[in-house]
């Protein structure tokens, strides 16, 4: 079936048939172009979103890039980054493919159509002239054949007139030959020219007009083809992409799983670990030795030992405390103004790029010494002399690099040294527990309170030893531990303690045990054990909770 059979008759509804058609076809390519613009913009988005969030100091400056989480991160993003890359590529080939070259099969359509039309009009126009000329030629021989039968009758009405003259009888029957002349011609013209709009109405509507119908035909089902390989396009661009955007979502996927959590912590340490060993227990400061002196008359300004002590208790707490304030600090070319550990470090990396620059001189030189022997051999290749300045600047850049290399490596040697000793001293200071103070508690004997003052400063001053444990240091005490007391806490053994001097008691680390009499100051705690026997310890060896 086709249009020029079924459709003989409906010129006009083809014609607004075809032009829907186009305008379909206008209005997918007008949709494909905003959808396409839609792409652009969403894919410019993701890139500036993307560049916002990427990190803004260069990889090998940002220490944040060693952690896992950060990497993950930054994957992803170069992941979304190429993302939008492929939305990019949707954008551009909905814009090529679909847009320019349905927007370019469009106009063609048109011009196409336009003919057609013209074509059709055309022999409309043809048709009507050929009836109208067919409608003059009948009217002409109605009005001949009219004329003719009046003269008919005019010259039979003269000629039976016994009144009328020969000459007017002979006139009127000429008059009425010559008008049936007339009528006899309109008639043959009027036949030949029926017969001719007659053969032309049959080419119209049998011929000429079909094969105008049925090319127009040919054009819109070429058209709709067209435009349904062009919505295949729109799904063709998102395939053509889908492979890389599943291997950017997959990337995605690893990012997230490459999150390593224990690698991040350990990340942290090998960053910012100093190297610095613990700080050691702080000593006791007895500021009573103050109050027992008495000033002399000769001696000006404050008695010396309180104000000396406090400012000596403040120094000592400000080297010891980690956590305060950080002064700025000097970088130096050995990192000596960093921790220990990450001095050996950087002193490590430096040395390993020295060593690397060291080896590309030496081969370089090597390739020029080679070189050298080629122009040697063969002159015409090149000029031996020419290589001499490259060879002499190569050698002493490897000479200046070795001094540097030396230089770095005793600096990391040193750097090492320290670290280990540090280490020894944390780990020997933490693996025994403080040392038990040296003087004497409040209720010894009378004696060893009325002792010299110097004594008791240059007790005080002088710094506990190991050998404490096993000098007596209670000779007698004022009270005796016969008469029961009711505990006024309990404590907890932190550490094991030997009590062989007199007055003191031994316990093991975990013992729970009764609290008597609270730490006077002196650095010793009086307990009693469950097991029975009371005596003192040191006060830094427990745990003390009151009731």
């Amino acid at each position: 079936m086709d249009w020029g059979t079924e459709l003989w008759d409906q010129f006009e509804v083809l014609e607004r048939h075809t032009q829907w058609g186009l305008d379909l076809l206008d209005k997918y390519v007008k949709f494909v172009k905003e959808r396409a613009e839609v792409e652009q913009a969403y894919a410019k988005q993701l890139r500036s979103l993307v560049k916002k969030y990427l990190p803004k100091r260069p990889t090998k400056d940002d220490p944040e890039v060693k952690f896992s989480q950060q990497q993950s991160f930054v994957q992803l993003l170069q992941e979304v980054n190429d993302f939008a890359g492929q939305r990019e590529l949707v954008a551009e080939s909905l814009g090529i493919r679909v847009c320019l070259e349905l927007a370019k099969y469009s106009q063609e359509m048109k011009q196409e159509r336009k003919m057609h039309f013209q074509e059709g009009r055309r022999a409309q126009q043809q048709l009507e002239n050929g009836f109208k000329q067919l409608e003059t030629s009948k009217r002409k021989f109605e009005r001949d054949c009219r004329e003719a039968e009046k003269a008919a009758h005019t010259a039979e009405r003269l000629d039976q007139d016994i009144n009328a003259t020969k000459a007017d009888v002979e006139k009127a029957k000429q008059q009425a030959h010559l008008r049936n002349h007339m009528a006899e011609e309109s008639k043959n013209e009027y036949a030949a020219q029926l017969q001719r709009f007659n053969r032309d109405q049959a080419h119209f509507y049998f011929s000429q007009m079909p094969q105008i119908f049925d090319k127009l035909q040919d054009m819109d089902e070429r058209r709709a083809t067209r435009l349904g390989a062009g919505y295949g396009l729109l799904s063709e661009a998102e395939l053509q992409v889908v492979p890389i955007i599943g291997k950017c979502l997959e990337g995605m996927k690893v990012a997230a799983e490459s999150v390593d959590a224990k690698n991040d912590s350990q990340v942290l340490i090998e960053l910012h670990k100093s190297g610095f060993a613990r700080p050691g227990d702080l000593e006791f400061e007895d500021f009573s030795q103050v109050m027992s002196r008495v000033p002399s008359d000769s001696s000006l300004g404050t008695p010396d030992g309180r104000p000396e002590l406090r400012a000596a208790s403040s120094r000592s707490r400000a080297k010891r405390w980690p956590f305060g304030k950080k002064n700025k600090t000097v970088v130096t070319e050995d990192f000596s103004h960093l921790p220990p550990e990450q001095q050996r470090k950087r002193l490590q990396q430096q040395l390993e790029e020295r060593n690397r620059e060291l080896q590309k001189e030496e081969d370089q030189r090597e390739a020029l010494k080679k070189m050298k022997d080629v122009y040697e051999k063969t002159p015409q290749m090149g000029d031996p002399a020419s290589l001499e300045p490259r060879i002499a600047e190569t050698l002493g850049n490897i000479e200046r690099l070795k001094l540097e290399v030396q230089k770095y490596e005793a600096w990391l040697a040193e750097a090492e040294s320290r670290v280990l000793s540090n280490r020894g001293d944390s780990l020997s200071r933490h693996s025994r527990p403080p040392d038990p103070p040296a003087t004497a508690p409040p209720d010894s004997s009378s004696s060893s309170n009325s002792g010299s003052q110097d004594n008791k400063e240059s007790s005080s001053e002088e710094p506990p030893s190991e050998e404490g444990q096993d000098t007596p240091i209670y000779t007698e005490f004022d009270e005796d531990f016969e008469e029961p007391a009711s505990p006024i806490g309990q404590c907890v053994a932190i550490y094991h303690f030997e009590g062989s001097s007199e007055g003191t008691i031994s316990m093991s680390e975990g013992e729970d045990l009764s609290l008597m009499e609270e730490d006077k100051g002196d650095g010793w705690t009086r307990v009693r054990r469950k097991q029975g026997g009371e005596g003192y310890v040191p006060t830094s060896y427990l745990q003390v909770t009151l009731n």
